[in-house]
């Protein structure tokens, strides 16, 4: 008897461990369905450096520092170590980084270059818990230090795949460097941790020239031959077959073409929506809906498109390139209107935006998530309090930076009038919302009274070329 109840016991509990199993397999398979986070999209690289609390430390381990700088600007790797932390990292990849940016460094007679650091480019597998590649920004035209740092919490706020960052003090071979801010590059570990394991494709759209027509940089579909867009499949971040090719392309002939909701068959259209309530508050002018069409990502899975952030420098209404006394208007760009971001003819060549806007349902939610951003995120404080408690976090390693852009002083009133234009910018926002400010750039040409006074703000002040004389 006794021999009986052990055999009906043990068969119960394998029974039960059967159970359990399959339902742990169903709940692993089924989890992102069910709501339910597997734990890759919370690798723990996210919480080492990119814990934002505190200012992190990278000394770069460079045998020839001093060469690594004269050959920068070809953008050539060099191999080196990394201490991160106290925690030694070999065998990693180093390049500077940067288009007008790095030119202009260069130009300047400079060294304080963005950088690359990619773990995995001389040693196959190689990683910083999980992490294949990171940028160092080293806030070229950002006296606040803030730019690219507040934008990625927005974007965060409003739920946009954004890459992680946080502040790092750069130091080489031991010797002070500067303030950089790190920022997860969006590729392998980026797409794993926003989409998971079996994640779709990702480009970066840019041009070889503004002299041309760079339609595939605007989303503009043309054709159907893949070679008609090189700008954007030239940047691939994974291998690209015809059929990823191909998919991309229906999706661009989807968003062309379709009417109305159809277009959801091509286009996260709430992702997108999200993406652009920030992009068109910071006043990203350097941007796809500035007129180099540039500086995102563009994610793609099962035949569907959405946009991500990437390089706000020149966010702010602050992108003066090639402009020796950039024009003040600060008036105009605190007012920038909400539903015309652009001239008519940019507009016109911005599918992803301009199409979106013509569905009276898209246009309503993309109102009701600027009302989401200005009432959770600036009028109930946390944006104030947030760029505050960074800025005083940051300010000591600022004050010792030996190869900043700007002086301390400098500094301060980057913080000041970055905070004053975004209050202010809000501001105009919510009345843009409530009507009592045009919304468009018709109707403030022709209403130019009702804007926020913005007079107490001098743009250049956030960070501009004559900083690097």
């Amino acid at each position: 008897m006794t021999e009986m109840l052990k055999n009906r016991h043990i068969d119960r509990i394998c029974i039960i461990a059967a159970a359990a199993a399959c339902i742990v397999a169903v709940l692993f398979l089924m989890g992102d369905k069910i709501g339910l986070t597997p734990l890759s999209s919370v690798p723990e690289y996210s919480s080492r450096l990119f814990d934002d609390s505190y200012v992190h430390h990278i000394d770069i381990l460079a045998e020839d520092w001093e060469s690594f700088l004269e050959s920068a600007p070809s953008e050539q790797y060099i191999e080196c170590n990394v201490k991160i932390d106290g925690e030694v990292f070999s065998s990693v990849g180093l390049r500077a980084k940067g288009n007008n940016s790095r030119r202009l460094v260069e130009e300047y007679g400079l060294d304080r270059y963005s950088l690359k650091v990619e773990f995995d480019h001389f040693q196959e597998g190689n990683t910083y818990y999980g992490l294949d590649k990171l940028s160092l920004d080293s806030s070229f035209q950002d006296n606040s230090y803030l730019k690219n740092y507040i934008t990625y919490d927005m974007m965060d706020f409003m739920e946009v795949p954004s890459p992680l960052c946080s502040y790092v003090w750069v130091t080489v071979n031991g010797e002070d460097w500067g303030l950089f801010l790190a920022v997860e590059e969006p590729e392998e570990a980026f797409a794993r941790r926003n989409f998971g394991a079996d994640h779709g494709k990702l480009y970066k759209p840019d041009y070889r020239s503004l002299e041309d027509e760079n339609n595939d940089v605007a989303l503009k579909y043309t054709t159907d031959a893949p070679e008609d867009y090189d700008n954007i499949f030239r940047h691939a971040k994974f291998d690209c077959s015809e059929s990823d090719q191909q998919r991309l392309i229906q999706a661009l002939k989807i968003l062309s073409e379709a009417e109305g909701t159809e277009v959801e068959r091509a286009v996260n259209v709430d992702e997108v929506l999200r993406y652009f309530t920030v992009q068109v508050f910071v006043v990203n002018l350097d941007s796809y809906l500035g007129k180099t069409g540039h500086n995102y990502y563009l994610y793609e899975e099962d035949g569907v498109i959405s946009i991500l952030p990437w390089d706000y420098n020149l966010a702010f209404a602050t992108y003066s390139l090639g402009m020796p006394d950039p024009i003040n208007d600060a008036e105009l760009y605190v007012n920038y209107p909400i539903n015309t971001p652009a001239s008519g003819e940019v507009m016109m060549n911005r599918p992803l935006y301009h199409n979106l806007m013509k569905t009276e349902e898209y246009f309503t939610q993309y109102h009701e998530y600027f009302d989401l951003l200005i009432r959770e995120y600036f009028e109930n404080g946390h944006f104030e309090k947030k760029a505050a408690e960074t800025a005083k976090m940051i300010a000591p390693y600022v004050k010792k930076d030996p190869t900043s852009f700007c002086s301390y002083e400098d500094y301060l009133t980057g913080v000041e009038t970055f905070t004053k234009f975004c209050l202010l910018r809000a501001e105009s926002v919510r009345g843009q919302l409530d009507g009592t400010i045009p919304s468009t750039i018709a109707d403030q040409e022709a209403d130019t009274e009702s804007r926020i006074d913005a007079s107490e703000i001098w743009l250049p002040d956030m960070g501009e070329i004559a900083d690097l004389q």
